[in-house]
């Protein structure tokens, strides 16, 4: 339901193999206006509801693809769809696009391809339908729209496009909460890669680049493409392209996400030259530390990353951390032990038992002496209390709240850098 082709033109679409945004001159001129191409070659305009073949096609814009390319609205087989025009004379870069989407086809994040048509003037990519675009769902969801939000009795005629655009929704996707109230982002922000209801999609695949799985870079004709304030230094100053390239724009659509709408390299007319010169500045996620240890690994390793994790997955992570170091042998020095604690000064910042209820701290000295400023013994009492939920006093359940979500919210309020400063030692 997410990144319909308009997203391209704010925020980048980019994953997996598929590298940059690759185009020749000859793609340039593809990609102008369909306007200035048919000033330019005396084609006419195109008229309200053409049929062209199984295609019913409207002259109605709902979206720019890459370089003002036009994305109208249409039917298709009885199917509500997007279709993007590309002028016949190159067809061959239509055909790469294709190409590109069959080869992606049965990829979940990837819009679908259902079909080509043709006539004397354009080809038309017939494509899945998005409800909105990512750019859409943040922005109306952020605190600044929010405050701008017309009145219930304005007419639906006066409301901002992207408003109209999120109340086509189902009911279910339309109230959804994407950040909590401690800032970090909510579970159904980050299922937008894995829900199949709620889902984000990629779109212009005409100006991407396919790698072999022994490929990891583009050494000749590096790439230009792509929307400006959202590229790599490489791409910017033309330098040899990897793979790298995507994470660093999904890098910096991930800090969009979070955010509510923000960019690390500053506003619009700055980017670039923040880009090239690494100037960032990341001081929205400094309170969310999983985002902040986010924005430099390699896709495969963002996949993994804590940041996505559910509450039962961190409190998974802490116990099963905690049985691990627990035969690790105090008197000998064990390295990981030493590593682990050496994670005290971030993660808890002076003895933890200062951040806890007087009673919670009264119940866990019933059973075992910890020491007060160790890393390894916070995580045991973590442990030790998840595991024995059932049996805790009525008073400390309530001071914990529900399994496992209460008992991880409590933790991480309370030591917002423990689980990872413990994930980077393991």
């Amino acid at each position: 339901m997410l990144a319909s082709p308009s997203s391209e033109a704010k925020i980048p679409g980019i994953l997996g193999p598929f590298i940059g945004n690759s185009a020749s001159r000859k793609q340039g001129k593809l990609n102008k206006p369909i306007e200035e191409l048919q000033i330019q070659s005396g084609m006419p305009k195109k008229k309200k509801n053409q049929r062209i073949g199984k295609l019913l096609v409207s002259n109605k814009d709902i979206a720019k693809g890459s370089n003002g390319t036009v994305v109208l609205e249409g039917i298709y087989d009885g199917l509500h769809v997007a279709v993007k025009l590309l002028v016949q004379t190159h067809h061959d870069v239509a055909l790469k696009e294709i190409q590109n989407l069959i080869a992606s086809d049965q990829h979940p994040n990837i819009v679908r391809w259902y079909g080509v048509e043709y006539d004397q003037d354009f080809v038309y990519i017939v494509l899945e339908r998005c409800t909105c675009s990512l750019n859409d769902l943040i922005y109306v969801n952020s605190k600044s729209f929010q405050t701008q939000i017309p009145s219930k009795d304005i007419a639906s005629n006066h409301l901002p496009e992207c408003m109209v655009r999120l109340h086509s929704m189902p009911e279910h996707n339309r109230n959804v909460e994407l950040w909590n109230a401690n800032g970090y982002p909510s579970a159904q922000l980050l299922k937008l890669m894995s829900e199949k209801s709620f889902c984000a999609k990629l779109s212009d695949m005409g100006i991407s680049k396919c790698l072999r799985w022994d490929m990891s870079s583009l050494t000749q004709h590096p790439t230009g493409y792509g929307s400006s304030g959202w590229q790599a230094p490489e791409q910017l100053l033309l330098g040899c392209q990897t793979r790298a390239l995507d994470v660093f724009s999904l890098g910096c659509v991930l800090f969009f996400c979070t955010t509510g709408g923000k960019h690390p390299f500053g506003d619009n007319i700055e980017r670039d030259v923040n880009i090239v010169n690494d100037r960032k500045d990341l001081f929205l996620v400094e309170n969310i530390p999983e985002a902040l240890d986010l924005f430099s690994p390699k896709a495969q390793e963002v996949l993994n990353h804590p940041l996505f994790w559910t509450s039962e997955r961190r409190l998974s992570f802490v116990q099963d951390v905690s049985d691990r170091v627990e035969l690790e042998d105090r008197e000998n020095e064990s390295e990981l032990l030493n590593a682990l604690e050496s994670t005290a000064t971030p993660a808890l910042n002076g003895k933890w038992d200062e951040k806890m209820e007087a009673a919670f701290i009264d119940n866990i000295g019933c059973y075992r002496h910890y020491t007060l400023d160790s890393a390894r013994d916070l995580l045991r009492v973590i442990r030790n209390k998840s595991h024995h939920c059932r049996e805790l006093p009525q008073e400390i359940k309530e001071l914990l709240g529900s399994h496992p979500e209460g008992f991880e919210s409590c933790s991480s309020r309370r030591f917002p850098k423990l689980l990872i400063e413990v994930y980077k030692v393991i």
